[in-house]
């Protein structure tokens, strides 16, 4: 049966560029939740420095809870080879960080959709770096994950394969026993395409997924395009109440069990206040309850 984290989508800009808020803060605030796991970020202040890996893995452990999954936002299709190699160097560390946090799902992405990038390019980009990733995950027990991607909180253009032809594409491209699929089926919503038809395609290779139900605060999904291409989030966008957005969950875990999924299932939201995180728990726990019983 699926086991669930929590990420604290709420609180990013506090524990990743003010300071406002300490880690131990999150992880105590979590451990009221009825939750396994917490899903960290590679870009929390506090996680800087390699000395504190360890000591906030023992925190979580205090709880009763591991820390399955790494969020990171390796950035993979910049034109200049010497800042892809840079990255595939950065998202090393990153897997030492997930290896040493205990965990055994780390994230890639593909990369900024920059303006100059051709499909083609893109796409062979992803699949070398992601290639060169690979041996060294494996060395450590680390599978890597490739999330159907948005945008990164503090990326200008918004993620390269956002649309669901290009991603699978990438999917496909690598066979490889510690590479599969974060499916997040709200980014599908906000890429204008149906989140089922995408799980349709990668069903066998998701093993762990976010959970969330975004939705547009006002506008359209054109008016998202026209807003992407800023640094962070667009203004119109919104992170909702699970089971009370567009994403149809009877019928995406009704494929996820079909194909035998049983993995992690990070949460990601509570923007609204913690209250709304706690009945987002609630309401995937008698989810789950319901499809895998």
């Amino acid at each position: 049966m699926p086991k669930l984290a929590a990420f604290p989508k709420a609180y990013m800009d506090a524990l990743c560029i003010d300071g406002t808020m300490k880690l131990q803060e999150w992880i105590d605030l979590a451990a009221t939740l009825d939750i396994q796991g917490l899903e960290f970020y590679s870009g929390f202040l506090e996680m800087q420095d390699e000395k504190n890996w360890v000591h906030f893995r023992s925190l979580v452990e205090d709880h009763g809870m591991t820390i399955p999954m790494l969020c990171c936002s390796p950035d993979f299709t910049h034109p200049d080879l010497a800042f892809r190699k840079q990255q595939v160097e950065l998202e090393k560390k990153w897997i030492d960080m997930t290896h040493a946090l205990g965990g055994s799902y780390c994230r890639v992405l593909s990369g900024q959709k920059r303006p100059e990038l051709t499909r083609e390019e893109g796409i062979q980009y992803t699949v070398e770096c992601i290639q060169a990733c690979l041996p060294y995950a494996q060395d450590r027990g680390i599978h890597l994950i490739i999330e159907n991607h948005y945008k990164d909180n503090y990326w200008t253009y918004p993620e390269f394969a956002q649309m669901s032809d290009v991603f699978s594409e990438i999917v496909h491209r690598i066979s490889h026993p510690f590479f599969g699929v974060n499916y997040d089926p709200s980014n599908t919503i906000l890429a204008g395409e149906d989140p089922i038809d995408l799980l349709q395609k990668v069903k066998t290779r998701v093993i762990t997924m976010h959970a969330s139900d975004r939705y547009l605060a006002h506008g359209t999904i054109e008016d998202l395009r026209k807003q992407e291409n800023s640094i962070g989030y667009a203004s119109l966008l919104r992170h909702g109440e699970i089971g009370q957005g567009l994403n149809d969950y009877d019928e995406i875990f009704s494929i996820l069990k079909s194909v035998g999924f049983d993995g992690w299932i990070s949460i990601e939201d509570g923007v609204d206040g913690f209250d709304q995180l706690q009945r987002s728990v609630s309401f995937l726990k008698r989810k789950i309850s319901e499809i895998w019983s």
